[in-house]
């Protein structure tokens, strides 16, 4: 029988057991810390131009699938855009959905994948080199990394259900992969590794934030969340809880994508980042995904979607002036011209819709403190000319395998999203003198 002590004493083992040393001394001054409403970094104000590479631990690995070579140089790459903060996926779960991700980190029982293990710390010696930052999150909401719905088919039975499909259509999906919450078995598998997972990198100062989950939400309809939110906030308190005392030098998010992951009620977002644990705030704008701009007409629904892009930061700003924490844009895509997925096709009004983002950014230097873009492909390109991922694929882009290859990410070949990217650090370096 699969126990939780099993876990602890062969996944834990595992993960202590691989190669790569970990930091074992770290000034105070090392680490990012909250003091009211602002980041700070040896004493300064930390405020960050930061991106979103979910895949850098499987570039990191030292296996067929890996390419330590290609991560040395994407790091390089994004350094010299002036970009110092990297979101990454500290998990994924090897899982029956058809999208989810392959490798996986861990299985249902005990066993571990001391290749990704491996990955995730070479990758974060490779940022400490750089003098870059991470956050990095510990499971998933949606299916492409396995996620919470894994969870739950691990102790349900196997019972499951795949994202977008048409027998089950939204908001099916997120209603069932909410009961996760509820659900003792389930959250305790998760715990167990994020206890081994936390206490393994502890002493790291390249880690400035361990995050929940990926866009944590307590159901798709508000009629299945509503009798979860008890659960569901019962989950963020007492997850954050246990990070803070395995490794309290760390800041601890909840990965929030904000009001619209909050099924649009600001009370259930206000009492999510509540918590005295919870040190920020986070919120994800996705415009194209939520309606507000239409790929086919970009140019003839551009201005309107800004304008709601506008209003929903000025909302998160107001609730994090509430609430007294920083607030940090960790998630943020716009479709390429003509919504094409190729590097060739032009990225005007993507490029207009960073600047707006981080036009927000410098005009609130007191309380937004960063911002991660999504996502970065670097020298990724998609294998088919279908712009799907396929199982063994090992072009690892920004864009997860449930998403068309190319749909968001940012090439090295994008030159006018970078040098958009490139003003914008400048920006901030000449804000506060670093």
């Amino acid at each position: 029988m699969f126990t939780r002590r099993s876990l602890l004493g062969t996944g834990a083992a595992a993960l202590a057991g691989t190669a790569l040393h970990l930091p074992v001394a770290a000034a105070p001054g090392d680490f990012v810390t909250r003091q009211g409403m602002g980041l700070f970094l040896g004493g300064k104000p930390h405020r960050f131009v930061g991106a979103n590479m979910w895949y850098a631990a499987w570039l990191g690995a030292d296996a067929p699938w890996g390419n330590r070579d290609r991560l040395r140089r994407e790091l390089d790459a994004l350094v010299a855009m002036g970009v110092r903060n990297l979101r990454i996926a500290a998990s994924a779960e090897d899982s029956p959905l058809k999208n989810s991700v392959k490798p996986a980190f861990r299985t249902r029982g005990s066993a571990w994948n001391p290749a990704l293990v491996d990955g995730l710390a070479f990758a974060l010696s490779e940022l400490g080199r750089r003098d870059m930052k991470a956050v990095l999150y510990l499971t998933n909401f949606w299916e492409w990394s396995g996620g919470m719905m894994t969870y739950l088919s691990w102790t349900n039975g196997g019972k499951y259900l795949d994202a977008n499909d048409p027998a089950h259509p939204w908001p099916a999906f997120p209603d069932m992969a909410a009961q996760f919450y509820a659900s003792a078995e389930a959250v305790g598998l998760y715990h167990d590794y994020v206890r081994a997972m936390v206490e393994r990198h502890a002493g790291d100062p390249t880690i400035m934030a361990w995050q929940l989950a990926n866009e944590p939400r307590p159901g798709g309809s508000a009629k299945a969340a509503e009798p979860l939110l008890s659960a569901y906030h019962g989950w963020i308190q007492g997850t954050a809880r246990l990070i803070k005392s395995l490794s309290p030098r760390h800041l601890v998010s909840t990965g929030s994508e904000g009001l619209m992951g909050s099924i649009e009620r600001a009370d259930v977002y206000r009492a999510a980042h509540g918590f005295p644990e919870i040190d920020y705030l986070t919120a994800h704008i996705w415009p194209l995904n939520w309606g507000w701009v239409d790929a086919r007409n970009i140019a003839g629904t551009n201005e309107a979607s800004f304008a709601r892009v506008r209003e929903y930061i000025a909302r998160h700003i107001a609730l994090a002036r509430e609430l007294g924490k920083p607030l940090v844009v960790e998630e943020f895509g716009y479709p390429r011209d003509g919504g094409g997925y190729d590097p060739e096709s032009a990225t005007s009004f993507r490029d207009l819709y960073y600047k707006l983002i981080y036009a927000e950014v410098e005009a609130n230097p007191g309380i937004l403190a960063g911002s991660n873009f999504w996502a970065w492909n670097g020298e990724g390109r998609p294998a088919h000319g279908d712009h799907r991922f396929r199982p063994g694929d090992t072009a690892w882009l920004g864009d997860p395998p449930h998403e068309p290859q190319g749909w968001y990410g940012v090439f090295d070949g994008d030159a006018t999203t970078r040098a958009v990217i490139r003003a914008h650090a400048q920006a901030l370096a000449a804000m506060h003198g670093n």
